[in-house]
């Protein structure tokens, strides 16, 4: 049989007369090579069928287009009569990646990588795919500060067309920030700019934060924060000049040079308010934060223009234009501010849309909203909607977004994106004693059950001083109007012979339903009732005060308990607080038939005030005061304690307060008062980074008893430090206390910690 060869790209290269042949109609097509490729696959590239007339330039094309596909090495065109022959040589097919060397990442993360730009497993080789990998690798390394990789490439012929590609990995040190230097810095020590950085020399905490390995996104933020004290400070003029970044020659370690010109200080002589202002110039000039006389500040200038625009968005004008225009006199280094306002088109909500909530329903989202949809925006309450979702504590991000709708000038969409976290906790806590034992406790929590919203909460207790089994369940949303309803049943048994306080033990049972009506959008009043019934068990240990009452009560105790509640949240987070305040207050009161009727309130009060560098003031107070009533007896297991880690820190749990003359055990009393002061901050060498803040705090308190007048000079003091860590295992606290004024009576506990795990 007569075969003629076409030349492929030759042909389709060249139009030479000796490489052409006679044109002929296509009776079939046969496809030969082909090992992994269906015969489909290549009719499906093929741009002639069964019938067409064959000639050179669709020879050609035919060839082109086989080779564009990636998948052959080789691709020839026969003819056999009237039959064209397709013979292909395929590329071959990768096996396997298999990676040597690894620390810094897991193999499974750079093969996700790889797969992105084209290489994976199965697919078909191709040789400068593979330099692309290369190129991938040392990009992961060099994101990690790994500066002296090196990555060498083997390819390995298999069996059945196939190849296995190993990549080994010499990674070499990290690479390390040597030395910062601000050049053209004169006002500010150097040291005190450095400071304001996130990216620093190696420190004790480094290894932690990872704040001494390069990054460009790092460094670009470190330049806007050295921009901002700048300005802040009246430095108007303040330029970055250049920045250079550079490396040693054995890559281990990274220089860093900022030059900067200062300028001049700049105070501000005016602030004019121009355009088209809508509201009374008088109400937005009180929104100005920065005043003439004072030095110029970018932050309260921005503040300003910031404050105006969300005064009018809550009229309904969410793309105001608000800019201050400086007018420089340099002669006098003041600057004069005129402030166009330009409020644009009053526009309204079309729709809320909610991303990002894998578990969390919907609903339990935009019951929170205080924004509608189809009516007019408002930015406040926009505002006030993202506070309460965050305020919700399941999710670790939210953020509101208001896109204006494609096609429209009047309508916004608002789009709430959340970043869900784990809202199961397991919560252990420990203290040590001076007396050197060990008291433990544990509580598991679910805030968000399946999705709903809903809490649910059990504690177990199997230590020797408490026997503890409570299960409780909350429903925020009981009904539509945002009425909560929860329920708690429980049982305890108590052994107290092993405490500090007097000796007795007790065994009680109980439940109770509990209902919350918002009043606000901050605050809600709380009732509930409840029942209770304890049997005592008082032995010749136990104070005389405690074999008392149960001569004349009897061992078995019956309350029927009545509370009400008030509490006003304004807190801005519930994780790491930086501003607002949250204030409780519950009366407590058993009912008529219980054996003892008796009245308890509490209040507490807690105060966060915003400071310079990321710190914040801490402030807290509580009291309470229990008196009975019909001529009966407070139980002296309804008295309040203090002293440990939730009040006065550096003293015993529970061990404030009156004693027993004869056993000097803790009694307890009727009136409790607690304060507490701490300044937080960022931990030392952390950067600004929140997961991790020190406290230095000042704690006061005591607990007064019925035959004891109350008296601020019997409070106990005491003063140290803390450090919370919202670590990846759970959130971590510790503390260590010094006593100021302790007595000889006195059982001191000065560290304690609290660990809990989330899941």
């Amino acid at each position: 049989m007569n075969k003629k060869l076409l030349a492929g790209l030759v042909a389709a290269l060249l139009s030479q007369s000796g490489l052409a042949f006679d044109a002929f109609q296509i009776k079939d097509i046969r496809v030969e090579g082909i090992q992994r490729t269906e015969a489909g696959t290549v009719f499906s590239y093929l741009p002639v069928k069964v019938g067409d007339t064959m000639d050179d330039e669709k020879a050609a094309t035919a060839i082109k287009a086989l080779f564009a596909t990636g998948f052959f090495k080789d691709v020839r065109l026969e003819i056999e009569g009237q039959v064209l022959v397709v013979v292909v040589e395929e590329r071959p097919a990768i096996a396997s990646l298999e990676f040597v060397g690894l620390k810094a990442f897991k193999p499974e993360d750079l093969k996700k990588g790889l797969r992105e730009i084209g290489l994976a497993e199965s697919r078909i080789f191709d040789r400068a795919m593979v330099e692309r990998a290369e190129q991938e690798l040392k990009r992961q390394y060099l994101s990690q500060g790994h500066y002296a990789v090196e990555v060498t490439t083997t390819v390995t012929p298999l069996e059945r067309n196939r190849v296995g590609i190993n990549f080994t990995v010499n990674e070499g040190e990290i690479a390390k920030i040597k030395q910062i230097n601000i050049i053209g810095a004169n006002t500010f020590k150097e040291s005190e700019l450095l400071d304001q950085m996130v990216l620093r020399t190696s420190g004790w905490l480094t290894w932690y934060t990872k704040n001494d390995q390069y990054s460009k996104q790092k460094l670009a933020g470190d330049l806007e924060t050295l921009r901002s004290w700048y300005m802040n400070r009246g430095y108007l003029e303040f330029n970055l000049d250049s920045t250079q970044v550079s490396i040693s020659p054995d890559k281990h370690d990274i220089y860093i040079t900022i030059n900067v010109t200062e300028g001049e200080k700049y105070t501000v002589s005016s602030v004019k308010l121009a355009g088209n202002l809508l509201l009374p110039e008088a109400e937005l000039q009180k929104l100005v934060r920065i005043k003439p006389g004072e030095i110029f500040s970018r932050e309260k200038m921005t503040e300003s223009t910031k404050a105006i625009s969300e005064r009018l968005g809550n009229e309904g004008y969410a793309f105001a234009n608000v800019n201050a225009a400086p007018e420089l006199d340099k002669e006098k280094r003041q600057v004069a501010f005129t402030v166009f306002v330009d409020p644009g088109r009053r526009v309204y909500v079309r729709r809320i849309n909610v991303t990002g909530n894998t578990k969390t329903r919907d609903e339990v989202i935009r019951r929170e909203m205080r924004q509608m949809e189809t009516a007019w925006y408002d930015g406040e309450k926009i505002n006030k909607s993202r506070t309460r979702v965050d305020r919700l504590g399941y999710f670790d991000e939210v953020t509101l977004e208001t896109p204006a709708v494609a096609g429209t000038t009047d309508q916004v969409d608002v789009d709430v994106k959340v970043k869900e976290k784990p809202t199961g906790t397991l919560m252990l806590g420990a203290g040590f004693s001076s007396s050197e034992k060990l008291t433990l406790s544990g509580s598991v929590q679910q805030q968000n059950v399946f999705g709903s919203g809903k809490h649910i909460g059990v504690q177990v207790s199997t230590s020797k001083s408490n026997q503890i089994y409570s299960l409780s369940h909350t429903d925020p949303y009981f009904t539509v109007d945002g009425i909560s309803q929860g329920f708690d049943v429980y049982t305890r048994k108590t052994n107290t012979s092993t405490l500090a306080v007097g000796s007795f033990a007790s065994d009680a049972a109980g439940g109770g339903v509990r209902y919350g009506l918002p009043i606000g959008e901050d605050d809600y009043v709380n009732v509930g009732f409840s029942f209770d019934r304890t049997r005592l068990k008082i032995d010749a240990n136990s104070p005389q005060r405690y074999q008392d009452y149960v001569n004349r009560v009897g061992d078995k105790s019956t309350t029927w308990l009545a509370t009400a509640g008030w509490q006003k949240d304004e807190r801005d987070s519930l994780l790491f607080t930086t501003k607002g305040s949250y204030r409780r207050a519950v009366l407590e009161l058993s009912l008529p038939g219980s054996t003892s009727t008796y009245a308890r309130v509490t209040y507490q009060h807690q105060y966060f005030r915003p400071l310079p560098r990321k710190m914040t003031l801490a402030l807290n107070g509580e009291f309470g005061v229990a008196k009975t009533y019909g001529n009966k007896e407070l139980p002296f297991f309804k008295n309040f304690y203090a002293g440990g880690i939730g009040s006065v820190r550096g003293y015993e749990s529970n061990t404030l307060g009156p004693r027993d003359p004869v056993t000097n055990d803790v009694l307890g009393g009727d009136k409790r008062l607690v304060g507490n002061a701490e300044l937080l901050l960022p931990l030392p060498g952390s950067g600004l980074d929140k997961s991790m803040r020190l406290g230095a705090f000042v704690d006061a308190g005591n607990i007064w008893g019925d035959n004891n007048k109350f008296s601020l000079g019997d409070m106990r003091y005491s003063a140290g430090l803390s450090l919370s860590w919202n670590s990846p295992v759970g959130p971590l606290k510790f503390s260590f206390a010094q006593p100021i004024n302790k007595k000889p009576e006195d059982k001191l506990q000065r560290l304690q910690f609290q660990f809990g795990s989330v899941f």
